[in-house]
């Protein structure tokens, strides 16, 4: 068995620093049972207790500067169907560029498009080629020229911590055990002692014929051993091929698992200094084909844990407590101090990373219920939800279908069905994809067509906050500091960059709130997402679900 199996505890110096900051990150993290629902609906302006001026977080410390662009996750199999067989296509990405330039995007996430057996990709047999069903490589590369010319930078799914039980390599490896692929994966033979609990959660070990192989998300995926220096140099050599056919960087999909198979070795210190090899190791790689390539990894752990993968390895880990903490407030209509628990994580992260590490803030993504079930149909959390993440440090990543307010719960499947381009449609045309039925979004009213055509509708919202990023460098750019009322209704943050500031204030609550300013830092009513707000020297009125930025 590997060694990777056989991992001991080693003591190291910074554990007691990970456990201190496992620690921050539990206080920090907001409440995520469910709250009651705020009073019945009015426009009654706030009592005066909530006018009190705010406590002002100031900070001496150098601006942790963040230039960022928006991402939008694509699930090519149901995005847009350009050649008529119910299926999405890389052609129809290409196809509704300008849509997504239009909307404000300046980046996508193409989900897996490497063959795989499955519908959704990440079990790969071929790392060199592209799935059949979605189209050609010609097809790819005129998506990324395309994209080029809209400067819309494309990052790929990146799956290397397994293969498809299907792919060549595993079919040598199990057919053979003098195989030169065989020490590829990591096998047991009978009889031997296994550990058990897997890091998923599910039966980490499968037979194949007297053996047993190691798989900790299911039989169908066997993870690869990265203890084999070949394994190593193949994965940092399939990077580097889709870098010269044009990708801008990569979604690197289970990215703690390459050494973390079993959840007591997830804490040894041992293991993090593995997987942070790994990651530099092919961070080198990279750079050596594209010094500019945009890492981002999927971490789903505490700060202290992300925290090493950040060390001269990814450039960012998705924010998934963040996710949730968005949910909660917006849901509650509750402000949390947001900035407050940023500050202090971004710092943690920066000298991890010597300060080159960039946030990925997300609602959702296509593991996850959607933002509209999450937040029960209401539209108006929904707004909020954009207008917190939109207005954060980091590059923004929107899950399709989100803009326009798609459902979706678990099972996965229905987390990811087809793109709803026109409720009128309803699958009638070849743009609608048909591969899977609709299940939560059957009954949907509207789809883009109507949305771009309705002022008040979610699409223009995040079209507005978007077009704000893009505009002002202190929304696209900047750090973060705190800067909070006493009042629970409104969340409030600064954005600040080496040469300009801004203030964001949002109105959570269904009723206007008003509060004070303690000083005449900020003079201007710049942006408003509703027209009635009014700043008034130091008093500001804010409409119910709305956003201002003050300058």
């Amino acid at each position: 068995m590997m060694d990777r199996v056989k991992s001991k505890w080693w003591v190291h110096s910074t554990l007691a620093l990970f456990l201190v900051m496992s620690l921050v990150v539990t206080g920090c993290t907001s409440d995520r049972g469910s709250e009651k629902e705020a009073v019945e609906a009015g426009t009654k302006v706030a009592s005066d207790k909530k006018t009190t001026p705010p406590a002002v977080q100031t900070t001496d410390a150098e601006v942790d500067e963040q230039p960022s662009r928006v991402y939008y996750e694509i699930f090519v199999r149901s995005f847009y169907d350009n050649d008529g067989d119910g299926i999405g296509d890389l052609n129809g990405v290409t196809a509704k560029l300008d849509y997504l330039k239009d909307l404000g995007v300046g980046g996508i996430w193409l989900m897996p498009i490497n063959p795989s057996p499955s519908y959704h990709g990440y079990d790969v047999t071929d790392y060199y080629g592209i799935q059949k069903q979605y189209g050609t490589m010609e097809d790819f590369k005129k998506l990324l020229d395309e994209a080029h010319k809209r400067d819309i930078k494309v990052i790929m799914d990146l799956v290397v911590n397994h293969t498809s039980s299907e792919h060549p390599w595993f079919k040598a490896a199990a057919a053979d055990a003098k195989s030169p692929y065989r020490d590829w994966y990591t096998w047991a033979k009978p009889g031997e002692s296994l550990p058990s609990d897997g890091a998923t959660g599910a039966q980490p070990w499968h037979k194949s014929g007297d053996d047993q192989y190691l798989g900790i998300f299911w039989e169908g995926m066997p993870d690869l051993n990265f203890d084999n220096p070949d394994v190593r140099k193949e994965m940092i050599k399939v990077g580097q091929f889709w870098l010269k056919q044009g990708v801008d960087g990569f979604r690197l999909d289970a990215a703690k698992h390459i050494y973390e198979d079993f959840k007591s070795q997830g804490n040894l210190p041992a293991t993090k200094e593995k997987n942070q090899a790994w990651w530099q190791e092919f961070r080198k790689g990279i750079e050596e084909i594209h010094p500019d390539a945009y890492l981002v990894g999927e971490v789903w752990d505490s700060t202290a844990k992300i925290g090493p993968f950040l060390a001269q390895a990814l450039d960012s880990c998705f924010n998934f407590d963040l996710s949730k903490t968005i949910l909660s407030t917006v849901s509650s209509e509750k402000a949390t101090d947001i900035a407050f628990n940023l500050e202090r994580i971004y710092s943690y992260y920066a000298k991890n990373s010597d300060g080159k590490f960039v946030d990925a803030p997300f609602l959702t993504n296509h593991d996850m219920n959607r933002t509209m079930s999450e937040v029960k149909g209401n539209t108006d959390h929904a707004k909020m939800a954009a207008s917190i993440l939109l207005t954060l440090p980091g590059n923004p990543f929107l899950y399709y279908g989100e803009e326009i307010g798609m459902l979706g719960m678990k099972p996965d499947e229905q987390i990811r069905e087809p793109m709803i381009w026109s409720a009128a449609t309803s699958g009638s045309v070849k743009e609608q994809t048909t591969w899977e039925s609709l299940v939560y979004n059957k009954d949907a009213k509207q789809g883009v067509t109507e949305q771009e055509k309705d002022n008040e509708s979610l699409y223009n919202h995040y079209k507005k906050l978007i077009q704000w990023r893009n505009d002002e460098p202190a929304l696209h750019d900047g750090g973060i500091a705190s800067y909070k009322f006493d009042n629970a209704s409104v969340l409030a943050y600064q954005r600040v960059t080496k040469a300009t500031k801004a203030l964001v204030v949002h109105n959570l609550s269904k009723e206007t709130q008003k509060v004070v300013l303690p000083d005449d830092a900020y003079k201007t009513l710049a942006l408003q997402s509703k027209d009635s707000a009014v700043l008034n020297g130091k008093s500001l009125e804010l409409p119910p679900y709305s956003t201002v930025i003050l300058k």
